[in-house]
């Protein structure tokens, strides 16, 4: 089986466009996000099954707005539009788009004739959906039936079925629509005529054909991390090629509590991949010793990383003819990148830095065309413990950027302590996939004053930054429950004699980042 054919959304600066994507996906409906400067003739050329116009910021009339080949609709293929790539559909097509000054943002109540039509046939007449626009399409194309209205809109929906055309004015893919995803569903399925076959057995049996065929009888290695994305690539390519991949696992002695042994048993556990440990604790602190600027941490951390992975994949490499080098790009970084095609770049582990220029591998990137969400998914259906699935994503230079001031092992130990308190009792409360991270920051160079057991301490404060997020692009502090926070506060001040303060950061991001350093 290969890759099925792409929905390709085609982003016109839509804040939304992975976001449709993803909706897409989750209809199990495979997508991909092109530029709107990609010319008609590249789209078509990745015989899409579907073509969706997203939303963007722009107006149709602004001089250099994105607007839209009409040759795409001479093409036979499907096509959606959303906000702006509705308006600029309909422009394209001979519909009118006009300035009525009657802006609509935020939730709008729709009035929907569902009659006879298949993108809204079933849904309820009066529904409230998300808008974003100052536009309007106030006269729809020849052939089309309009299908709904807003006070804002007069055409805010409109089908022509029998040549695969559709739009909307609102926005289907977000959570305030609440019958958005049946809208996109029916475009994909009734409209469109896509079968829903993107699904995690697809996409594993897709995979392991396209690393078989890329490998053949060569041997590969990849990083593994820890984290959800290189054990997941691992997994996948351990499932295609087995015992000509060797992971290498550095122990850098930055880890929380249990990592390393997640690592080392339950994951060798659960797969059986061969996995050659380095421990390399002693010599990232020694090269941290004193060392106090976080941008100086993470320069000396993504050096001894290399160095110590570089001499660990030569030594594998003696051993056998080592032509591959796994990689756990994901979909995402594939787009930020601007989605280029050849010869990829060694992804940063995390801001620690590339690795050499030496290492002559080529790539495998199994997940390049997933997102986070699929990349879990993923993780489970290849049997992967759910610790290791669901874990928060943790910084490459880990513990030493949590750690504000000097690294060294008993203020690392000191911090591992209060970390993995905080992550029982989170999950103990059942909360863990609520949150999207959760740093706890030692303030090492910081000392108030307390009292414990009727005297008098001066200990150092610990934060507590849980954040809730899709993407860590944008992120808001997690509204706990003040008990749970109570609870962790409580035991970090008791168990941790170092500590004797816990405060609670509750910046979004922006303007605040995630990490602290």
């Amino acid at each position: 089986m290969t890759t099925p054919r792409p929905v390709l959304v085609v982003d016109f600066g839509a804040q939304y466009a992975q976001l449709i994507a993803r909706r897409v996906r989750e209809a199990h409906v495979f997508s991909e996000i092109v530029p709107s400067s990609m010319p008609v003739a590249e789209l078509l050329a990745k015989d899409p099954a579907a073509i969706i116009l997203s939303g963007g910021p722009s107006s149709v009339y602004e001089p250099g707005a994105p607007q839209i080949d009409p040759k795409l609709f001479d093409a036979g293929v499907p096509v959606f539009g959303i906000c702006y790539g509705f308006q600029a559909m309909a422009q394209a097509l001979g519909g009118t788009v006009a300035h009525t000054g009657n802006r609509e943002f935020g939730g709008t109540r729709l009035a929907a004739r569902p009659e006879g039509s298949k993108l809204l046939g079933g849904l309820p007449a009066e529904q409230d959906v998300w808008m974003s626009h100052g536009d309007c399409v106030s006269d729809a194309p020849a052939g089309f039936t309009v299908t709904a209205s807003s006070p804002g809109a007069p055409v805010a929906a409109f089908e022509h079925v029998s040549a695969g055309f559709a739009g909307v004015q609102f926005h289907p893919e977000v959570g305030h629509t609440p019958h958005g995803q049946a809208m996109l569903e029916r475009f994909l399925y009734e409209i469109a005529g896509i079968e829903p076959t993107w699904t995690m057995g697809n996409i594993i049996d897709d995979q392991v054909a396209a690393i078989r065929a890329q490998i053949g009888d060569a041997e590969v290695i990849c990083g593994l991390s820890g984290g959800v994305d290189s054990a997941v690539a691992a997994a996948l390519v351990h499932r295609a090629v087995g015992d000509q991949l060797t992971c290498v696992f550095v122990d850098h002695g930055l880890l929380r509590a249990g990592e390393a042994e997640q690592v080392e048993r339950d994951y060798v556990a659960a797969t059986g991949i061969k996995l050659k440990v380095v421990d390399a604790e002693e010599r990232f602190l020694t090269a941290l010793a004193g060392v106090t600027d976080p941008e100086q941490k993470r320069k000396i951390i993504g050096r001894e990383f290399i160095r110590v992975f570089e001499a660990a994949a030569r030594e594998v490499a003696s051993a056998g003819d080592v032509q591959f080098l796994v990689q756990g790009t994901l979909y995402p970084d594939v787009v930020e990148s601007g989605g280029g095609t050849g010869t990829a770049n060694i992804k940063s582990h995390h801001n620690v830095g590339g690795l050499p220029d030496d290492l002559q591998f080529k790539l495998v990137e199994p997940l390049r065309t997933l997102f986070k969400d699929e990349v879990r998914a993923l993780g489970a259906e290849l049997g992967l413990p759910a610790e290791m699935v669901w874990r928060h994503p943790f910084p490459g230079p880990g513990l030493a950027i949590r750690i504000i001031g000097a690294v060294d092992r008993e203020r690392l130990d000191v911090l591992r302590e209060a970390d993995l308190i905080a992550r029982q009792e989170l999950t103990a409360s059942g909360l863990d996939r609520d949150v999207w991270q959760f740093p706890v920051v030692l303030l090492a160079d910081v000392r108030s004053v307390g009292v414990q057991g009727d005297g008098r301490t001066y200990g150092h404060p610990v934060v507590l930054r849980p954040v809730s997020s899709e993407d860590a692009m944008t992120a808001d502090w997690s509204k706990l429950p003040y008990d749970l926070i109570g609870r962790i506060s409580t035991r970090i001040t008791n168990e941790v004699r170092e500590i004797n303060r816990v405060v609670l950061d509750v910046t979004s991001k922006p303007p605040g980042t995630i990490e602290w350093e």
